[in-house]
């Protein structure tokens, strides 16, 4: 998740319309990162591929660099949440046309350093990042030392966080939860329990919705602020989240490469179903059939006409 140097909005989906070609799907496989919100994605699609079109899904669970690798030598036919990687779009859709684009899943993707609500209610200058040099003692933990602590989630997403520390001239150590639930249980325990916690976090995530964190806006984004990973001083580039195919998977005639250029949803629907997996328990098959019986109407242009 989260690729983020020199990224910028993907360009329209090139994707063709499934040819007459092929009527059946056959085995349709999707990469899943490792963040509840693709893995909502992966489970309403997987879900229709399955119930609408026959397709034998197969999930194959990796972190995004092997989802790339795979997606280029033909073992993964699609990507379900991509955040910028400009650098692959380049090298293997413009240069090597292996890989497409696929379209805008129309979801909005935000990342950030936040504050539990408490802390900004108590401390209502830490919101200007400037500030957070004279907190630095109120974040030290046992995994810091004697900096102060910036907790970030999966150690495979990558961030500019600990460039950013650095080029902003912060006493901070980048310390990793470790997982997308880790870092949510542990801004929920600093909520909670009224203790200081400093973290990277991001939207779309059904845990804003529960606990309203507080952002701490960074030195202003302006194109090209972050194109080299090692000197980037400014803040997190919005991203349009989009999907990417295989090529040959994208112009094979599969049904399923049309319910995959045809989905777009919202950042309240992905929320709902990630929500229902991660703190309700529910399994994703489960999750996705409460949210597509509530929404036929929309899923229902993503399916190939017949």
């Amino acid at each position: 998740m989260l690729a983020l140097a020199g990224c910028g909005s993907p360009a329209p989906a090139v994707i063709p319309a499934p040819g007459a070609g092929q009527t059946t799907c056959g085995t349709l496989r999707l990469a899943v990162n490792a963040w509840v919100g693709y893995e909502a994605n992966a489970a309403v699609i997987s879900y229709l591929a399955r119930q609408e079109l026959g397709c034998d899904v197969k999930l194959i669970r990796e972190d995004e660099d092997h989802a790339w690798k795979d997606l280029v030598k033909g073992n993964v036919d699609a990507i379900l949440e991509n955040w910028g990687h400009d650098d692959l779009k380049k090298k293997y859709i413009d240069n090597q046309r292996l890989a497409v684009e696929a379209g805008l899943t129309g979801n909005r993707g935000v990342i950030g350093w936040y504050v539990p609500p408490w802390m900004a209610k108590e401390y209502p200058d830490i919101t200007n990042w400037r500030n957070l040099r004279k907190y630095t003692s109120l974040f030290k933990t046992p995994a810091s030392g004697t900096k102060g602590q910036l907790l970030d989630g999966d150690p495979t997403y990558v961030t500019n966080d600990k460039a950013l520390v650095q080029n902003l001239n912060l006493d901070y150590k980048v310390v990793y939860a470790g997982s997308e639930d880790a870092l949510i249980a542990a801004f929920r325990k600093a909520e909670k329990d009224k203790t200081p916690l400093l973290g990277y976090f991001y939207s779309p995530q059904w845990l804003l919705s529960e606990i309203p964190l507080v952002n701490i806006p960074l030195p202003a984004y302006t194109p090209g602020c972050d194109a080299n990973p090692e000197t980037v001083k400014c803040d997190y580039q919005p991203y349009d989240l989009d999907k990417i195919a295989n090529k040959k998977f994208a112009y094979s005639g599969s049904p399923a490469a049309t319910l995959i250029k045809n989905f777009r949803w919202t950042n309240e629907d992905q929320n709902q179903v990630a929500r229902d997996i991660t703190d309700r328990g529910l399994k994703p098959d489960e999750a996705a059939k409460n949210w597509l019986d509530g929404h036929r109407a929309v899923w229902t242009k993503w399916l190939p006409a017949r």
